[in-house]
């Protein structure tokens, strides 16, 4: 069992993670509207502004999932080679 100092260390981490992908959120957001808007004003035609937008936003998806979804599976993975080394002792 985890101590509580331990829990607190692995909550700060994760709400780090997750305060992080929000800060990359609102840059990607911010960006992105700046570059709609400059095709915009530049009369428009082709809608170049796509390929940054679809680009980064791997990027965003991926940011994501590893502040949300992929700590689970990291300490899972963890869990498992920990219990795997203390058997070899």
């Amino acid at each position: 069992m985890e101590s509580e100092e331990e829990l607190r260390r692995v909550a700060r981490e994760r709400a780090k993670r997750k305060a992080d992908f929000y800060v990359h959120l609102a840059v990607y957001l911010a960006v992105n509207a700046f570059l709609v808007v400059l095709w915009w004003a530049t009369g428009g035609g082709f809608p170049w502004f796509v390929f940054p937008l679809f680009g980064w936003g791997i990027g965003i998806a991926a940011h994501f999932m590893e502040a949300f979804i992929g700590h689970g599976f990291v300490d899972r993975i963890a869990e498992r080679e920990y219990e795997r080394l203390r058997r070899r002792r």
